[in-house]
């Protein structure tokens, strides 16, 4: 999977180039609505066309049958019948070309998400500021041992960029195979979080801060399969590391006009997809 989503990541570093001189709102809008249309003409392809057209055309007709004998109930009654089985019949003629057209929307969402979802660490300018700091005004980063592994967080130890400052101690549960650390950056910068178990590095996390959103950042790196189709930026850990994940929160981006954060990307990509999709669905007459 790691291969894939860095084969992913490339591919939408050159296809978004372009647009983003536009501005990452129009970049998202446009290339959103670029993938809606690919989308709908390889459904067109791997789908029954006439199959879908003639279940349309049958349920239209029993429509209209109910309509003009809707005084006869056994015409009605049939009709109705007649419907409801080529409404079945239509959804399955849709969801099986829909299913595999899953996964790359899937991949495609992801890079989204990582790209325009997040900005970066705010930076505490000035010593006053940090000193002021309350409890559960910095960032979390938690780190989660391997199921089997856990008794290893005893021994981890986090080193940090020059420009992340922890304002914790590291905290660590045995039981639960976890460790926290409340962090504050004082400066811009992108770095890596060095994970080490007994003074042995297992692996890293990016972190970045300052104003200005790098190309592609996540606030989760993962071990698993499944989780890393969610957070395609990095690499999973490596199988023979004890670490599970390691995640911190960003703020929710700011996207101008465009609702900002993971929750408004995932909205603006579903909305303009389906909207230039339906623009193209009868110049290109596609059955959906």
């Amino acid at each position: 999977m790691n291969a894939v989503n860095r084969i992913a990541t490339s591919i939408f570093d050159v296809l978004l180039t372009p647009f983003e001189l536009l501005g990452s709102e129009w970049a998202l809008i446009l290339v959103s609505g670029i993938i809606g249309i690919l989308a709908l003409i390889c459904f067109k392809f791997i789908s029954w066309q006439k199959g879908i057209k003639a279940a349309k055309d049958k349920i239209k007709g029993n429509m209209i049958a109910i309509r003009i004998y809707q005084d006869d109930l056994g015409i009605v009654g049939k009709s109705v019948g007649n419907v409801l089985l080529r409404n079945f019949q239509y959804i399955g003629l849709n969801f099986g070309p829909i299913v595999p057209l899953c996964i790359p929307f899937a991949l495609v969402l992801a890079q989204f998400v990582v790209r325009y979802g997040f900005d970066p660490l705010p930076v505490v300018e000035t010593e006053e500021e940090v000193a002021g700091l309350l409890p559960g005004q910095g960032t979390l980063i938690d780190v989660t041992m391997r199921e089997g592994a856990e008794s290893q967080v005893l021994g981890l130890e986090l080193r940090l960029p020059p420009w992340i400052r922890a304002i914790s101690p590291l905290a660590r549960s045995e039981g639960e195979g976890l460790a926290s650390i409340e962090v504050v950056a004082v400066g811009a910068g992108q770095g890596e979080i060095e994970v080490l178990i007994d003074g042995k590095p297992v692996g890293t996390k990016e972190i970045v801060a300052g104003t200005e959103p790098t190309r592609v950042m996540q606030p989760e790196r993962v071990s698993s399969f499944w989780s890393s189709w969610l957070w395609p930026a990095e690499d999973t850990f490596a199988a023979e590391s004890p670490v599970a994940h390691v995640k911190f929160e960003y703020p929710d981006s700011e996207l101008g006009f465009l609702p900002g954060g993971v929750g408004g990307v995932i909205l603006v990509f579903l909305v303009a997809s389906l909207l230039f999709g339906v623009l193209v669905l009868k110049p290109l007459n596609i059955q959906i």
